[in-house]
């Protein structure tokens, strides 16, 4: 098969990019139709509001489909996608609900002659205008708490609860939208759609959230088999469980690990498969990075495991060329060292840690690398000694750089830099594949 023919195949996550785009823009152009039909609103401000208004409520719709984990659409675009478009819509969201909001106050102001805080206070005394402020004002507040600077300062559960608000804010937001009656009452057929999309929307997010990992748990009734200590302090988790060849896992994914009764069931961490799953186990690899990941080193066989998942792009599956580049920086070695095991054609590895002595589960890369006949660069040391990361010393390192997929995991800022350095080199984003390691 030569490159010309193989460009021109359609990959799973285009296929999946073109399904969402297809599904979201085909919604957008319906509802604006019967938007249009509905005619206008008492004045021009109430008509633009209106409008604002039906297109937050499109948002949050999108907004929950990102973030509903459906497995066909998470296995192609990857949870990092996804979870980054989710958040750059937030901040559409939060500008819609407060130009909606703004518009509506001023909108009825001038038809009552009142000022706008007299006209605030009483829609705040209309039960349909009152769910619509009080799920504006729960919207504004999650997203605030979302921006970079300040979501880094709060304590993830913290900001975890107050993201669940969310949930409040949309039964509000529907309560509003039901006693609201000046938008598509005027149109049974304006108002059966808008309410399928709504419902289609919550099944969707049911089954993704809820339906899937409840079933999956109680099909495979996950246990801790051992924990073995590894390099770097770290130790490798080994889970079994009934009928794990059913199981839907591909090397380079990762799952949301639970373990009640160890660890409050509340608590849980993103961690990566470690190794190919085999139908009879599944591994994770975790470094002690603070209280709660140390304790794991500790935690005895047979303790139950609640499993979110399998989540990620970073397979296979993403695959544009014959050939490889994995590239793994620190603990990012746990998906890369389950991707050497599984992915076909020529693989070159380059592993960046502080030192060889510490480096998790090292051994094993070079035996896997041995027995494949792959390459294998370590690049030991302090950042001030070791060789420099970037995309002129792996073209060095990798003539055929250009010709393979790269798939790289690793801290978020070193993952960020090297992109942007390969996509200098003139690779194009299409062969470029990397996870991030981040919570929230």
């Amino acid at each position: 098969m030569t490159h010309r023919h193989s460009s021109r195949i359609v990959r799973p996550g285009g296929a999946a990019l073109l399904a969402l785009g297809t599904v979201l823009a085909g919604n957008v152009l319906i509802v604006d139709a019967l938007l249009i039909s509905a005619g206008p609103g008492k004045n021009t401000l109430l008509t633009i509001a209106k409008a604002v208004g039906v297109h937050a409520a499109l948002l949050t719709m999108a907004q929950l489909v990102l973030i509903s984990r459906l497995p066909w659409l998470d296995s192609r675009l990857g949870a990092d996608r996804l979870t980054r478009w989710h958040r750059r819509l937030g901040t559409g969201l939060l500008g819609a609900v407060l130009l909606h909001g703004a518009l509506a106050v001023f909108g009825y102001a001038t038809l009552s002659e009142d000022s706008a805080f007299d006209t605030f206070s009483a829609l705040a005394g209309v039960p349909a205008s009152l769910m619509g402020i009080t799920s504006g004002a729960v919207i504004v507040t999650v997203v605030l708490t979302s921006i970079t600077h300040l979501r880094r300062r709060l304590p993830y559960e913290l900001w975890h609860g107050i993201h669940l608000l969310l949930y409040l804010a949309l039964v509000l937001g529907l309560l509003h939208q039901a006693m609201e009656t000046t938008t598509f009452a005027a149109s049974a057929l304006a108002a059966v759609y808008w309410w399928c999309a709504w419902a289609s929307v919550g099944i969707l997010l049911l089954f993704g959230r809820i339906i899937t990992p409840v079933w999956r748990n109680l099909r495979h009734g996950f246990r801790v088999a051992a924990v073995v200590p590894e390099a770097g302090n770290a130790v490798s988790i080994y889970v079994h469980g009934r009928r794990l060849d059913r199981f839907p896992a591909r090397a380079g994914q990762f799952a949301i690990w639970r373990f009640p009764g160890f660890n409050p069931a509340w608590q849980a961490n993103p961690f990566s498969l470690s190794a190919r799953p085999d139908g009879h186990h599944l591994r994770l690899t975790v470094r002690a990075a603070g209280a709660t990941s140390a304790r794991l080193a500790s935690m005895p066989t047979g303790t139950r495991v609640l499993v979110e998942g399998p989540y990620g792009a970073f397979t296979g599956l993403a695959k544009t060329r014959r050939d490889t580049l994995l590239i793994a920086v620190g603990v990012g070695i746990t998906p890369v060292r389950a991707l050497i095991e599984d992915l076909h054609g020529s693989v070159v590895v380059v592993y960046r840690v502080r030192s060889e002595l510490t480096a998790p589960l090292l051994g094993e890369v070079r035996n896997l690398c041995r027995a494949r006949r792959a390459p294998l660069h370590v690049l030991a040391g302090p950042r001030q000694s070791a060789p420099p990361l970037s995309g002129a010393y792996l073209a060095a390192l990798v003539p055929d750089i250009h010709s393979r997929d790269v798939f790289i995991c690793g801290p978020s800022a070193v993952t960020t830099t090297l992109l942007r350095s390969l996509r200098e080199l003139g690779i194009p984003n299409t062969q470029l594949h990397a996870e991030r390691f981040s919570l929230g």
